[in-house]
């Protein structure tokens, strides 16, 4: 049977689709622009659990165990759940660790800067600069013959490992609700003000969650490998299911008045231009030389992909180092162990980039 979402058109519709429940998640209690983040959702979760201690960004989101599970279910329906390894997996920790230093510079995902845009948020523009141009040097070592080498077949058992761990956090958050008023329930740390303490209902979230999941598993979208193949090979193909989130957020925000258009008093922005697109500019790297953006990458770990799973176990580790070392920006800006940290980002990718090539 044809897959209808992975035609052109399906792909649009996808999009669509994403971009109209990004809005709504906003409108419904998520963090302005912030509708969906996979970095800054990952960052809060790993507060939620205790490994850092921010206490404005901590809470267990329902959308990423969604992402997770809905892939799951997806890949399960249609046959194409397939437990798969051993491609680089302590390389792909590193990229995991540093493109989540270099989103948090940024303060965003490429799926948070599409998002910042269309509600207005100009600051987004040099990330999505930044991004583009890492993803570009990317290219220049796929070109060059860059490869983490091909993962192998492996036992059934490995690939429910993580979406196992993801029904685990659910349970886990429905037995373990907050406490009103102490920013914790005994077990998890809940954030009692600031980004971490707004979030849609618990059913909003996980069915959100769930549907995009689903929807994204089947059309393959992914932020990241839209901009590279338009770049590769001249292929419109995912980059039009970016373009239409876009503007179908863009649209949703105009009609729910969560559009604010500008520069400054952007909701969980600095605008410290250099370090927007230098933040992006490492993650876009990152996310190219593991072979997908960080919401690509928890489809992909649904799907029984275990060298996935440890990219974004290392994403888990880099919120934790971000926060707790001081490397995370916030509405004043990047920090100055942010940007050393960029720079060591930098130069590690680099090295991965020049080091692991099959043809130089």
């Amino acid at each position: 049977m044809k897959n209808v979402l992975a035609t052109k058109k399906g792909i649009i519709g996808v999009g669509i689709a994403i971009g109209i429940l990004a809005s709504l998640l906003q409108y419904w209690g998520n963090p302005a622009n912030m509708g969906i983040c996979v970095a800054c959702f990952v960052r809060d979760i790993t507060g939620a659990i205790g490994l850092h201690r921010a206490p404005v960004v901590q809470y267990l989101r329902p959308e990423i165990i969604g992402f997770v599970l809905g892939s799951f279910i997806a890949a399960y329906a249609f046959k194409e759940f397939r437990p798969r390894l051993g491609s680089a997996p302590l390389v792909r920790f590193i990229l995991g660790v540093f493109a989540m230093i270099g989103a948090l510079i940024f303060l965003g995902c490429p799926w948070r800067a599409v998002l910042r845009l269309a509600g207005g948020d100009f600051n987004a523009i040099a990330g999505l600069l930044g991004l583009t141009s890492g993803i570009w040097i990317g290219t220049r070592f796929l070109k060059s013959g860059y490869t983490l080498s091909s993962s192998h077949k492996t036992y059934t058992s490995v690939g429910w490992i993580f979406p196992i761990i993801m029904v685990a956090s659910l349970v886990l958050l429905f037995m373990n609700p907050e406490i009103p008023g102490e920013g914790k329930s005994g077990i998890l740390f809940y954030s009692v003000k600031g980004p971490g303490s707004m979030h849609a209902s618990l059913a909003i979230s996980i069915t959100v969650g769930l549907v995009i999941g689903f929807l994204a598993q089947r059309s393959r979208f992914c932020t990241m490998g839209a901009i590279r193949d338009l770049i590769l090979f001249r292929q419109t193909h995912l980059f039009s299911g970016l373009l239409s989130l876009t503007f179908a957020a863009f649209v949703v925000n105009l009609i729910l008045k969560q559009f604010h258009p500008g520069f400054a008093n952007q909701p969980v922005a600095h605008t410290m231009q250099l370090w927007n697109f230098a933040g992006m500019l490492l993650a876009g790297l990152a996310f190219t030389l593991a072979g997908g953006c960080p919401g690509r990458q928890l489809f992909l770990s649904g799907e029984g992909d275990g060298d996935a799973a440890v990219f974004v176990i290392g994403m888990i580790v880099g919120a934790g180092f971000a926060h707790n070392f001081g490397l995370a920006s916030s509405g004043a800006g990047a920090t100055p162990a942010g940007m050393i940290a960029f720079f060591i980002g930098l130069i590690s990718c680099l090295l991965i980039g020049f080091t692991m090539r099959e043809t130089i």
